[in-house]
């Protein structure tokens, strides 16, 4: 008989509270699985689709069952007005969000960056829906709370993108973005005194600079320092020579 012991799964592969310890392993039926070590087991999930390999109602999530539910309710009645999400659907919708915060939290040490996009944009998918229909001021707050967060991880997986192809601009572009988006949110919820305590915002400021200390310079910043250090040091005909380099690439 097959032992049902944990012990056997995670023996060798201890729990370390300092840091987030994930795998990737082969199941018996051959797929691929993601685990992420707690300190009482492992949860285990599917690369794809719901994390649990469920299929609610027969969709891949419950998400995109109310998508479902909203598109039908407006082809009926020609408008989103009256429908509404209850608490029960709410507190569904937030289990659910919490396997793929686990699953994108996983991923992200994985370095799989183009899945951690992909399920924190999902998740704030959610957040937007809740935001919209939900009956009960309660459960919009419940989950309004952790959008800071999640646009920073959306941000830093987007942005994390863009750098592994060394498209240094655009991982800027990304991260003033997500600043700009977490900044709107203190602003819209009258919270613009927090915009300073924000460890989210924290994170991505000094980031900010990170990667802009880290961006090569372009061939005219590259000539503009040159020409800098040379009128420092008064040697100005070698000054005139980068000017007239620059003129030439910048058409003057």
């Amino acid at each position: 008989m097959n032992s049902k012991d944990l012990n056997l799964i995670i023996d060798g592969w201890e729990f370390n509270p300092r840091e987030i310890s994930v795998r990737k392993i082969y199941g018996d039926d051959g797929r691929l699985k993601l685990q992420l070590r707690l300190d009482l087991g492992v949860l285990q999930m599917e690369p794809n689709g719901r994390p649990d390999g469920t299929r609610p109602f027969g969709y891949e999530s419950l998400l995109e069952y109310y998508k479902n539910l909203l598109k039908d309710y407006i082809q009926e009645h020609h408008t989103d007005e009256g429908f509404i999400l209850d608490s029960n659907d709410c507190a569904a919708l937030q289990r659910e969000a919490m396997q793929y915060y686990h699953r994108y939290l996983t991923n992200f040490q994985l370095k799989e960056y183009v899945h951690v996009q992909r399920d924190t944009n999902r998740n704030l998918e959610v957040m937007d829906l809740v935001k919209r229909y939900a009956s009960n001021r309660n459960d919009i707050n419940l989950l309004e709370q952790y959008r800071p967060y999640l646009i920073m991880m959306f941000t830093r997986a987007t942005a994390n993108i863009h750098l592994t192809e060394k498209n240094y601009n655009q991982a800027l572009a990304d991260i003033l973005e997500g600043i700009q988006k977490i900044e709107d949110f203190f602003f819209e919820y009258d919270q613009g005194q927090q915009l300073e305590y924000s460890p989210e915002l924290k994170f991505l400021r000094v980031w900010l600079r990170e990667v802009e200390a880290e961006r090569p310079l372009t061939l005219t910043e590259q000539l503009e320092k040159e020409m800098e250090r040379a009128i420092a040091y008064e040697e100005y005909e070698q000054a005139a020579l980068i000017r007239d380099k620059l003129n030439d690439i910048l058409g003057k």
